[in-house]
């Protein structure tokens, strides 16, 4: 792996004033396969030299390398190795402050007692005034159990607590969302349904993180039965998003229409269900889904049993059309689309040859792809992956900051599909016929267009199903 700043360290050196300790310090970083990306004397007598060398590695096991090679350098000093990532965490990343100054008796009488009283009192008596009159209005609380982390899997809440500081500080970069992280100390799904409806009054959306398959589905449902919020489960949702937003770009590179195409999904978890789903909204006509045990189908044994409404039922009733059988591998002969969301390395080279002309690739798994990007590229049109050293990274924060957005901007009770498919067109839309081309098919999400589009896109939607049920029910 090429060096990353996800494995940044500075290391405090003190070298001779004279001789070549300084170039030495270059070249054992290089020949080791690290990157200095900084060099600063922060202090200098006529003897020696105080050096803060910024390098960046390829892993923990890397960085240790490196610093043995350092301090193996003669007349080299070793003093403090700092690790820049677990810095930025110290203390956590996010932080609570006041909007308004409390410089005095008066300005204590009105934030809190005798003044606040009235404001009490006004939304007890006009309880919809909360929005106005609260950090309700502009809050969303990020819920997790820890049982499916990233990629680590089920390390618990305590250990998801930085997952979830860094959701938040990413709704407010992007959105100006106040965004709190709820871990919760339980994975028994009635718990977490029940704990979640308890705190729902203090905020305007519900957005679930990082709950592991089948409960997540369970769990979503049973929230947006329950409360007059709108609940997201990013990591379906988000998801299903940024790859057909990405894949009607991907379209419009390679010249064909979305009803035409055959896809192949590698994964039928959470990610991959609300992909199916939203892709068959967006009028996708022949998917095909896969997991471990091949190709899902109505016929197959092992779903024989599975529950009517169950995940993986509803994925063998609702695709695979042609009534395919056997492996991934089989199914992608031909196929026009690949997405994975799975595994690494369930696919090689050969079998991206395999599909049809302009076939586009999107290999999700992270850090590690289902096929070599690299590889995909020597036949694919189009690939794109979950990494940022690609290009065409699939990420959710492009999609979770402005659907919120525009979710609470509308006072939205909800979120649908209508909202979904809106926010995936607006997204596409941010990158111009200008632009487009196989290795730019998703802005960046520096992209200062991008949550504002999406936004616009979800309210606009939020309001016209709310607008669509009143005259319901007028």
């Amino acid at each position: 792996m090429a060096p990353s700043v996800s494995y940044s360290m500075t290391v405090r050196l003190e070298v001779p004033a004279g001789g070549t300790a300084v170039s030495q310090i270059t070249t054992v970083v290089e020949s080791s396969g690290g990157s200095v990306t900084a060099l600063d004397v922060t202090a200098s007598g006529h003897e020696r030299l105080r050096i803060d060398v910024t390098i960046a590695a390829s892993s923990t096991a890397h960085a240790d390398e490196i610093v043995d090679e350092l301090r193996a350098i003669d007349g080299v000093t070793l003093g403090k190795v700092s690790d820049r990532t677990f810095l930025m965490h110290l203390g956590g990343k996010i932080e609570m402050s006041s909007k308004h100054p409390i410089r005095n008796r008066d300005d204590l009488s009105m934030i809190y007692t005798p003044g606040v009283a009235r404001v009490c009192t006004q939304i007890a008596e006009h309880p919809e005034d909360a929005r106005r009159l609260t950090i309700k209005r502009n809050s969303v609380a990020v819920v997790t159990d820890g049982s499916a982390v990233l990629g680590l899997g089920n390390i618990g809440p305590q250990a998801a607590l930085p997952v979830m500081e860094g959701k938040a500080a990413l709704f407010k970069r992007f959105a100006g969302i106040d965004a709190w992280p709820l871990c919760l100390d339980t994975q028994d799904s009635d718990a977490i349904v029940q704990i979640v409806k308890a705190i729902a009054p203090g905020f305007a959306g519900i957005n679930l993180e990082d709950i592991s398959a089948p409960r997540c589905f369970e769990i979503e449902a049973r929230l947006r039965e329950a409360l007059d919020i709108p609940v997201f489960h990013d990591d379906q949702h988000g998801t299903a998003i940024v790859v057909l937003s990405a894949l009607y770009n991907a379209l419009r590179v390679v010249d064909k229409r979305i009803e035409d195409i055959r896809v192949v999904m590698s994964g039928a978890g959470a990610a991959g269900t609300a992909i199916l789903k939203l892709l068959l909204e967006a009028g996708v006509k022949h998917a095909v889904a896969a997991d471990i045990h091949g190709v899902v189908h109505s016929g197959r044994e092992d779903l024989a049993s599975a529950e009517e409404g169950s995940p993986m039922r509803w994925v063998a009733d609702n695709t695979n059309p042609e009534g395919r059988t056997g492996t991934l591998k089989d199914a992608v002969v031909g196929a026009d689309v690949f997405i994975g969301v799975s595994a690494p390395n369930v696919l090689d080279g050969s079998d991206v040859a395999k599909m049809a002309d302009g076939a586009i690739v999107f290999a999700l798994a992270n850090p590690d792809p289902e096929v070599d990007p690299a590889a995909a590229r020597e036949s694919a049109s189009v690939v794109a992956t979950g990494r940022s050293d690609f290009p065409n990274q699939i990420n959710n924060v492009l999609v979770f900051p402005g659907v919120f957005r525009g979710l609470l901007d509308a006072q939205s009770h909800t979120v649908n599909d209508d909202m979904m498919l809106a926010a995936a067109r607006a997204l596409a839309d941010v990158v111009t016929e200008d632009e487009l081309n196989p290795n730019y098919i998703v802005p960046s999400v520096f992209n200062e267009k991008v949550s504002g589009a999406v936004a616009d896109a979800v309210r606009n939607a939020a309001q016209g199903a709310a607008q669509g049920e009143d005259r319901r029910v007028g």
